[in-house]
């Protein structure tokens, strides 16, 4: 994903592992969470952030940075929420539309009709 690695539980993304050389002050974990529980997650994990590469707004995504001290301590933590099942965070990623088959040309249609009943 992204050229980052995605890891689900069940139907759930619950995070990225990102180390890249463009941009890394980005690199890290990447928590799939949402607004509504930012302050509760860094009340346990401080230095969370939201993602630069994102844009610079508050992103759904937040950081726990590689370069933080603590960051494996953080990470680790992190996956025991994910191991309880921590509903704060994970989410389901929205479906895609499924692309409609493209429609074939008359004479292609008939292309193809011919070559069916000829038993090439």
């Amino acid at each position: 994903m992204f050229g980052c690695v995605a890891v689900y539980v069940e139907d759930k993304i619950v995070l990225i592992l990102r180390e890249k050389r463009d941009l890394p002050a980005d690199n890290g974990v990447w928590l799939a969470t949402t607004a509504e529980h930012h302050e509760s997650l860094r009340r346990e994990f401080p230095r969370m952030r939201s993602i630069r590469v994102l844009g610079g707004k508050t992103t759904q995504w937040q950081l726990l940075p590689a370069d933080d001290p603590d960051f494996e301590t953080a990470a680790l933590r992190a996956c025991r929420l994910i191991r309880e099942r921590d509903p704060r965070i994970g989410k389901v990623p929205k479906r895609k539309a499924v692309a409609k088959p493209a429609s074939r040309s008359p004479a292609r249609r008939k292309r193809r009709r011919n070559h069916d009943e000829s038993g090439a």
